[in-house]
């Protein structure tokens, strides 16, 4: 039996996907469904931050189970300047942001051997087809895209798997009468609600970089230098510039977790059932997926 705990927000709920049978389907169920007798518990909520991950999601999973071991999956995110065809005065900012974020994951992944995907570097993350009519939710299609992006790497990793996802949508896209429809009911709340937090910052990171002189296109100076004054020789190899771990959430031990991810052993329950707590410990392994 393979234990499938995912992690997440909005799209690890799997908004954008509806299921068959109401509510949300999304890319971390169809993954479950490719893999050996599959135990699906999606522990993901709407709107959750790194720090609710931390503090609500990983004790929701349970302590370690003694007879199964982890492997955990994780995933670079695309750049939302580029998505959603922001004018370069927000649009760089928010690149390095999330270009500060994906360093954060990628030192995170490489430190613990997850499984970890390349949207941020995947050309088809940024075709319109794979989303929903807010770009901020994959639709049927990028969720399927992204279980088999997963499926995929897991296989070559000698994960054991079953056959891979459909990469095609088993519904009807939704027609142009119900994306108005959703835009203009919960969109425009969504939008409501982060115009708090999220416009303010972006806006204030765009007013930092103008009155700083503003780096060129590629988020550099033009001395080679991003504006915490990183320049070239800061690099590795690889040219990827060091992590800054502490982008990826406020002072709250955030990390702590990260460091035990090797030891990432799960005996999980469903936050809407307890019908796993009822249930004897068994052989097999887990997956704990965290986007």
């Amino acid at each position: 039996m393979t234990t499938f705990v995912a992690l997440g927000d909005s799209i690890t709920v799997g908004m954008g996907d509806p299921a068959p049978g109401g509510g949300w389907r999304g890319w971390a169920a169809l993954l479950a469904g490719a893999l050996p007798e599959p135990e699906m518990h999606n522990l993901a909520t709407l709107g959750a931050l790194a720090a609710d991950v931390e503090r609500l999601q990983l004790p929701a999973a349970g302590p370690p189970r003694p007879d199964a071991g982890a492997q955990v999956l994780t995933m670079r995110l695309p750049d939302p300047g580029q998505m959603f065809g922001l004018p370069g005065a927000l649009a760089r900012p928010l690149a390095r942001r999330m270009r500060a974020v994906n360093a954060a994951v990628d030192e995170v992944a490489r430190r613990h051997g997850t499984v970890h995907l390349d949207a941020a570097c995947d050309p088809a993350t940024y075709e319109r087809r794979y989303w929903s009519v807010d770009r901020l939710h994959p639709n049927e299609r990028g969720h399927r895209l992204m279980a088999c992006r997963f499926h995929a790497l897991l296989a070559a990793s000698g994960y054991p798997v079953g056959p891979g996802p459909d990469p095609e949508p088993s519904s009807p896209p939704p027609t142009r009468l119900a994306e108005i429809g959703w835009m203009a009911t919960k969109g425009t709340a969504w939008l409501i609600r982060r115009s708090r937090d999220l416009v303010p910052a972006l806006v204030g990171l765009a007013v930092r970089e103008w009155l700083a002189g503003g780096p060129d296109d590629d988020g550099r100076d033009g001395a080679g230098r991003d504006r915490a004054g990183q320049d070239g020789a800061g690099q590795d190899s690889a040219g990827r510039e060091p992590a800054n771990l502490n982008v990826l959430s406020r002072p709250s031990g955030n990390l702590q977790h990260h460091k035990r991810l090797p030891l990432a052993r799960l005996k999980v329950w469903n936050r809407s059932s307890d019908r796993n707590e009822q249930t004897k410990p068994h052989g097999g392994s887990e997956l704990r997926a965290r986007p």
